[in-house]
């Protein structure tokens, strides 16, 4: 619900600050270097775009941020347990909220968004949770459940958020409403982590490690790991699907209103139509599937999501691309986590999956400038083009590269050592 107010509260900051004319604030060094980056263009670029683009860089800083504490926080989980640092997190996030209550002016707005991103754990943690509570079988259907409740939040929580910024009770931020709220859910949220979530994470059957909890469940000793997938090669094929991904889209406010002169208001529902089938298939379609087809599924549907975006002339066409991509969203992501887990001893999982969302985050923070660039460099059809050869790439990467790993075997030889 937090991020769905984001656009309106750089608005909002933008129109509180302008008249000031401060040059050393930072807005406005922010908002003269995205000048500088329209004005290297030759095509003219519409002033409406500039609070997305604001957003696109603090969405960028947020993801590099995430880039490189996701394995901070993945080796710390190891060491010290999921239930520890994932509590952790959320004291970071509620922190985070807590800024934005009380952010008057776009610097602690900024402050909160860089807490957000150095603490934000959650997703990962929760990964890891799924990869100790669940057996290798049931990895891929756990993992698209959990992925199916993070869609219907995003679907259902721009919605809440936009109906709770119109209820002003702070004069000095108008936002405050929806972020109160966001921080009670939080704070509630904490608390019943902290009195029901019970340790996952395995520990050695005979260590005396003291940074392992006592209530962790042991790893089984005859367990021996058999990799199939390289960690360097699924951190790739991570990076490089939400490269193209992630700048596709970033480019879709821009391309709605250049074709169909979309306001908020109609790319908001375009946007929930996506989740709202992504929460469907990952609930009763993608848990059915092994990882690596459903992984293939979702990057096949975006290769033919890009080109069929490139000469897209009818919103009819435009649903199709985004069903095609809903259908992206409720698979590939998911299932390379699930097949990272599968690769990952019991003993390593915060870890890998950590690195692996390191990747992904460094993917998703570059993938909307370079886009983008393309995207008003060289028009729609060539970024298209170039983004649907990008995603076949990625499909070869997938189909050529990866394979699905067999479950973990116990032998007597295992057993006698």
């Amino acid at each position: 619900m937090a991020a769905s107010q984001v656009s309106a509260t750089q608005q909002f900051y933008r129109n509180l600050e302008a008249p000031h004319q401060d040059s050393n604030s930072a807005l406005d060094r922010i908002l003269r270097a995205l000048n500088s980056y329209k004005n290297s263009f030759a095509r003219p670029i519409n002033d409406r775009y500039d609070i997305v683009l604001l957003g696109g860089a603090l969405g960028s800083l947020f993801s590099m941020l995430q880039a490189i504490v996701s394995p901070i926080i993945g080796r710390l989980s190891d060491k010290y347990g999921r239930r520890p640092v994932l509590l952790w997190s959320m004291t970071g996030n509620v922190l985070s909220v807590t800024l934005w209550v009380a952010a008057t002016d776009f610097r602690t707005f900024l402050a909160s968004r860089v807490v957000g991103g150095l603490s934000e754990g959650n997703n990962q943690i929760a990964s890891a949770i799924v990869t100790d509570v669940s057996d290798d079988q049931s990895r891929g259907s756990t993992m698209a459940l959990v992925g199916a409740c993070f869609s219907v939040a995003f679907t259902f929580g721009p919605a809440l958020g936009a109906a709770l910024s119109n209820i002003q009770t702070v004069a000095a931020n108008p936002f405050a409403t929806a972020a109160g709220f966001s921080l009670v859910l939080l704070v509630v949220e904490t608390v019943y982590l902290y009195f029901c979530l019970p340790e996952t994470r395995p520990t050695p059957p005979k260590s005396a490690d003291a940074g392992w909890a006592e209530d962790s469940p042991r790893i089984p000793k005859a367990t021996k790991l058999r990799r199939t997938n390289s960690h360097s090669l699924l951190n790739f094929t991570h990076f490089m699907f939400l490269l193209f991904f992630s700048g596709m889209e970033f480019s879709f406010p821009f391309m709605t209103y250049d074709l169909f002169s979309y306001g908020s208001s109609q790319s908001g529902r375009l946007l929930g139509f996506i989740g709202l089938i992504a929460a469907l298939l990952q609930g009763g379609v993608t848990r059915r599937m092994k990882p690596l087809r459903a992984v293939q599924l979702g990057v096949t549907s975006c290769a033919v999501a890009f080109f069929v975006l490139t000469t897209v002339k009818s919103e009819r066409m435009l649903y199709v691309a985004a069903a095609l991509l809903a259908v992206t969203a409720a698979t590939v992501v998911n299932g390379l986590t699930s097949l990272s887990s599968l690769e990952a001893s019991a003993d390593e999982r915060g870890g890998k999956l950590g690195n692996h969302r390191s990747w992904g985050q460094l993917g998703r923070s570059l993938g909307p400038v370079l886009f983008c660039t393309l995207y008003w460099w060289a028009g729609r059809n060539m970024a298209y083009s170039t983004g649907g050869a990008g995603m076949v790439l990625v499909c070869g990467l997938v189909f050529t590269g990866l394979r699905s790993p067999p479950l973990y075997k116990k032998t007597d030889a295992d057993t006698s050592e």
